[in-house]
């Protein structure tokens, strides 16, 4: 490779003789760097922030500034995901709560601050992206510029002499470089030749791919529609009309006519669990079997739902997420008369299923005296029960190899007509008086199936029947932007690896008559940025070109026959001739082609 000069004044010449040659290898934006002058007025100024703002740096500051926006959203509860959890978390951390809340960090999706790195990103991947795209298409539609005056300044050079025409030279390396898929055309006595435009394309692509998904995750927040449903199994199922959901979410923009028609119902839950080992207790069938239909009156078909396994319905996707109990309880009153019979569904609190709930009878119960009362019981359900005076009461298993029923019971207001929302695994025992056992302490009772615990004082009873239902919650979501991000995220990944593997380079090979009736052939290459395989492609080239024009052979001088004769003669050329070792012209394109 040929010597480069340090002194700024070789500097200046090499890019005065480069000239179009090494210009718009790539369609970022050229700095300018202001030097004295006056003063920037407003419009000054507004341009200004406008370069900075649609700068390729400032892009990427503003993806970091969001990817960094979003962790609190992954480490903190939102609101708009669960609310009791936000609120539990707000009873946990006091000091830090009103904090938070100023900041937005429960809504972070929904933050001011979000929402405006967000549209800034936006705004400046446009503006990155629209200049560019014109610029390129304006390279597309030109020519690679023509040969620099001096070849030898570039990083990549070769050059040797043939006897070939120069002509015909210039038409070898010319058809030898569209064979190579260079786009390349006739310049003077040289031949311009450039490739690797798809790295461009690829840069391009990237940033064309992260406005698409910026766009779908938009759209998707805009429209989309999430809501939970807990089902027993063999209950009549679910309609997807939002009167059936145990809570749902929707976008802004969201329409309840949007509502995909489909029913569906649980048939059975099957779930089996590791037996033994240090994996005791893991999970190994987890699956909901439904039976579902779509429209308003399609056929029924099975399918069954498992984790990370949904079933999608035109769109519309069902999620298994989570699994529990739900025991069968039944109350009577002090006469006998049946008040309440359900399945109540118990809420888990660890991987072994050890649950808690509450049983609520609103109507229908009167005391001794017919006066009508609430009854209210704490539920806490273990699974498999490790057996009395063995440790404390938590399920040693998911499965329900052995199931107690824990109940502690109050009677009185249990607050429901007050109109505001309750949860239904937990009892409000504020109006309520406990129920007491003979000690005069609270009346609670461990009941396995078949069991019933007496109320004091002929209140009535409760019973664990000996039967243990199933149930599953699903998650119902539509997210229209999906589609869009998935493919915006493929096409990025794309775009990136192109713009990091794909090198933009320029060739030139000129080939011009020497005064000796030889052409002398120079061949140089040019790329965006350093890379070894530019100077091992020129010599590929060289050797392919050499081929055709070979190196001619050096003449021998011969001593003159007779001195001073009135014409002279001149020797014939061996083609065994040894090059000058000093000769410049003689290099071959052999490995390291690079001078």
């Amino acid at each position: 490779m040929g010597t480069t000069d340090t002194t700024d004044t070789t500097k200046d010449r090499s890019e005065q003789d480069l000239g179009a040659a090494g210009a718009q290898l790539s369609t970022a934006p050229k700095e300018e760097t202001a030097v004295g002058g006056p003063t920037l007025g407003i419009i000054g100024w507004a341009r200004w922030f406008w370069r900075q703002l649609t700068s390729m740096r400032v892009a990427l500051l503003l993806l970091l500034m969001l990817s960094l926006g979003a962790i609190p959203g992954s480490l903190l509860p939102q609101t708009s995901a669960d609310e009791f959890k936000v609120q539990a978390w707000k009873q946990a951390n006091p000091g830090l709560a009103p904090l938070y809340e100023r900041l937005q960090l429960f809504d972070v999706y929904s933050s001011v601050w979000f929402s405006a790195i967000y549209l800034l990103l936006f705004v400046s991947l446009i503006g990155c992206i629209v200049p560019r795209t014109l610029q390129f298409v304006g390279q597309l539609r030109g020519r690679p510029p023509a040969a620099p005056s001096r070849l030898t300044r570039l990083p990549a050079y070769t050059t040797w002499r043939t006897g070939a025409p120069a002509d015909e030279v210039r038409d070898a390396a010319l058809a030898l470089l569209k064979k190579r898929r260079f786009r390349a055309h006739l310049s003077g006595d040289a031949v311009a030749a450039e490739k690797g435009y798809l790295r461009e394309v690829g840069n391009l692509l990237f940033h064309l791919a992260l406005i698409v998904m910026l766009i779908a995750f938009a759209w998707g927040q805009l429209f989309k529609s999430e809501g939970g449903k807990l089902m027993l199994e063999g209950d009549g199922g679910f309609a997807n009309t939002l009167t059936q959901y145990d809570d749902f979410k929707s976008g802004s923009l969201f329409d309840t006519d949007d509502l995909e028609p489909f029913h569906f119902r649980l048939k059975d839950f099957k779930g089996t669990y590791e037996e033994s080992g240090p994996q005791r207790g893991t999970a190994r069938t987890f699956e909901a079997h439904i039976r579902y239909s779509e429209g308003v009156d399609g056929k029924e078909k099975d399918a069954v739902v498992k984790v990370n396994e949904p079933l999608n319905v035109n769109g519309t996707k069902i999620y298994l997420n989570a699994h529990g109990y739900a025991p069968r309880v039944t109350v009577r009153d002090g006469r006998g008369k049946r008040v309440y019979s359900a399945a109540v569904p118990m809420l888990p609190i660890d991987n072994n299923i050890t649950s808690t709930g509450a049983i609520k009878v609103m109507d229908g119960y009167s005391d001794k005296n017919g006066k009508k009362d609430q009854l209210g019981f704490n539920a806490f359900f273990v699974p498999t029960y490790a057996g009395a005076g063995k440790g404390q009461m938590f399920s040693q298993f998911p499965a329900a190899n052995f199931p107690i029923l824990a109940l502690s019971a109050y009677h009185g207001s249990l607050g429901v007509d007050a109109g505001l929302p309750q949860n239904v695994y937990q009892l409000n025992t504020s109006k309520m008086k406990e129920f007491k056992n003979e000690k005069g302490e609270l009346l609670k009772q461990q009941l396995e199936p078949g069991e019933t615990m007496k109320l004091p004082n002929g209140a009535g009873s409760i019973t664990y029947e000996k039967e243990l239902r199933e149930w599953a919650t699903f998650q119902i979501t539509r997210q229209p932007g999906d589609g869009w991000a998935l493919t915006g995220a493929i096409a990025a990944i794309a775009g990136l690896a192109g713009s990091l593997f794909i090198q933009r380079r320029r060739v030139w090979i000129r080939a011009a008559a020497a005064d000796d009736g030889t052409t002398v052939v120079e061949m140089a290459g040019l790329g965006r940025s350093e890379s070894a395989k530019l100077p091992e492609e020129l010599a590929g080239l060289a050797a392919a070109l050499h081929a055709q024009a070979p190196t001619a052979a050096d003449p021998e001088p011969e001593a003159d026959a007779q001195a001073g004769a009135d014409t002279g003669t001149r020797a014939d050329a061996s083609p065994d001739a040894a090059p000058d070792a000093g000769d410049e012209s003689t290099d071959l394109p052999a490995e390291g082609a690079e001078k």
